[in-house]
């Protein structure tokens, strides 16, 4: 459902259709797009080239590359990235930094603030903050109610900023699920109806909106609500594997639609059957079978203890199954087997320069000797024997006196940097903690990082608190009742351990270096 105003064929369509129907290849790029402009010689250009044309780009003063013009002064043209903002104190949450002045208050207002988004301790609406603190925020309509700047919208009668005639975000977004959702008979089928009413009502709807856009999360759930496809995770599976479409499948999940399961274990299972096929003899595809099914899943599932496995723990299963491979694909070109091998071809095959995994092989061997698959083998496990390098404790204190006083980094970026580098906590373990394992009680407050709570000392658990209170829900379905700790970009999971370690500042590179040695 959407406005219709443009003739086409002697039709009235939607923009959308209009710009689909006037699509031309770019004489630039080459894009398929709709037209934004043409040369000289009339050929079409696309918007990007459009915007990145030099005809269109100046020389910045400040950095002096040819960008678009931001701001022009007495001296010349300024960029986007070199636009001067002037230093003042947020009206808002009281910091010294760049800011804008505010078109309702003509106050200055942070960046921080200017994109952050609220419950209004005036009507109670979940929206951008425009006046107060930080304490007692105040939206737009409450700061400044003007009849002609916030208009109701037509179809729910709440007030908003509406630039075009038309429903409001939330009405807007409504429709577009209803569109999706909805079966033959215009009724949401009733799987479905949790994810309906999670969607519709989730906070941050331009979010929602953007998600739903796609076309491979529309296509999918257009599918779903119409049953041509089973709300089923083996229908899932037979999509092709993306990024997207495991985020399709665990906003159902958290949504009720499908029940949960173990995806790293799904997805490792996958993986073993695809590398034990590739395998050219039988002999060598059924001992391959044995060891990963038997020994290598068998052992995780145990050790898990039936929790999810972690990507870690996937990724040494993976490495391990990849080094039994490699040598079972060496000795099938000696033309050998893992019985008629011995010691001299074992090490003729450790000494090739185009080895690879050759210490992670030697688990493989151990374990086929100790089934009696080969024989009168050795194959010396490899010992730890410490860091490479010692720590540098100045550095480490340094770092972890930074994250306890400065304000401007993230409470959860603190929080994780400080456990990793005062109580020497691994990433993994980091990113599976959950609010139960941080108890207060009689104003002491405590972490359990094993089998002993830990007192946390009064900066850091002022932090813990503030990071129980305030961590961020998922911006799709906002799920505020997730138990995780750090909550990861998908909803219902932890964030993991990869982003941990090299996406966050709080991981200092002495640390990466030297993981094993906390």
């Amino acid at each position: 459902m959407v406005r219709i105003d443009k003739p086409l064929e002697g039709q009235r369509v939607c923009r959308n259709c209009i710009a689909k129907s006037r699509i031309e290849e770019c004489s630039r790029c080459g894009a398929r797009r709709e037209p934004a402009t043409r040369d000289v010689q009339g050929r079409p250009l696309c918007p990007k080239c459009l915007i990145t044309d030099p005809a269109n780009l100046e020389a910045c003063i400040l950095c002096g590359k040819r960008r678009m013009v931001s701001t022009r002064t007495p001296d010349g043209p300024i960029c986007p990235n070199c636009r001067p903002l002037p230093t003042l104190v947020c009206s808002i949450c009281g910091r010294m930094g760049p800011c804008m002045l505010s078109k309702l208050t003509g106050q200055p207002r942070c960046g921080r603030c200017d994109q952050r988004e609220v419950h209004c301790t005036v009507c109670g609406r979940f929206r951008d903050i425009h006046s107060g603190t930080v304490d007692a925020p105040v939206c737009g309509p409450c700061t400044k109610p003007d009849a002609e700047l916030w208009r109701p919208c037509p179809t729910c009668g709440e007030a908003e900023r509406l630039t075009t005639p038309g429903p409001c975000r939330r009405c807007t977004l409504k429709q577009r699920l209803n569109g999706l959702l909805t079966d033959e008979t215009g009724a949401v089928p009733p799987k479905l109806q949790a994810l309906h009413d999670a969607l519709a009502g989730t906070q941050r709807t331009a979010t929602a909106m953007s998600w739903l856009s796609k076309g491979v999360v529309s296509t999918v759930l257009s599918d779903l609500g119409s049953s041509r496809r089973p709300l089923t995770h083996e229908a899932l599976d037979e999509l092709p594997d993306s990024k997207v479409v495991e985020h399709i499948r665990t906003v159902l999940v958290a949504a009720g639609a499908l029940p949960p399961r173990d995806e790293q274990m799904v997805r490792l299972e996958r993986h073993v059957k695809d590398l034990v096929a590739s395998h050219a003899t039988p002999e060598g595809r059924q001992i391959l079978h044995r060891y990963a099914t038997w020994h290598l899943i068998r052992r995780l599932r145990r050790r898990s203890r039936g929790e999810d496995i972690t990507h870690t723990q996937l990724n040494v299963v993976r490495v391990h199954l990849r080094a039994a491979v490699y040598l079972l694909d060496w000795l099938t070109d000696q033309e050998l087997t893992l019985s008629s091998c011995r010691q001299s071809d074992l090490e003729r095959w450790m000494t090739r320069d185009e080895t690879r995994l050759r210490r992670e092989a030697g688990h493989f061997v151990r374990w086929a000797l100790a089934q009696k698959i080969a024989r009168d083998l050795s194959f010396p496990a490899v010992k730890w024997n410490g860091p490479s390098q010692a720590m540098d404790d100045d550095a480490r204190c340094g770092t972890a006196r930074r994250r306890l006083h400065d304000d401007t980094i993230r409470t959860e970026d603190r929080l994780a940097g400080l456990l990793l580098l005062l109580y020497a906590q691994w990433p993994a373990v980091i990113a599976r903690l959950t609010t139960a394992h941080i108890e207060e009680t009689d104003q002491t407050v405590r972490i359990r990082l094993g089998d002993v709570a830990v007192t946390l000392p009064g900066p850091i658990a002022e932090l813990a608190l503030e990071q129980v209170a305030a961590r961020r829900s998922h911006a799709v379905i906002a799920q505020i009742d997730s138990a995780w700790l750090f909550p990861g970009g998908q909803p219902g999971r932890p964030i993991s351990a990869w982003a941990i370690v090299g996406v966050h500042s709080y991981v200092p590179s002495f640390v990466r270096m030297n993981r094993d040695s906390c």
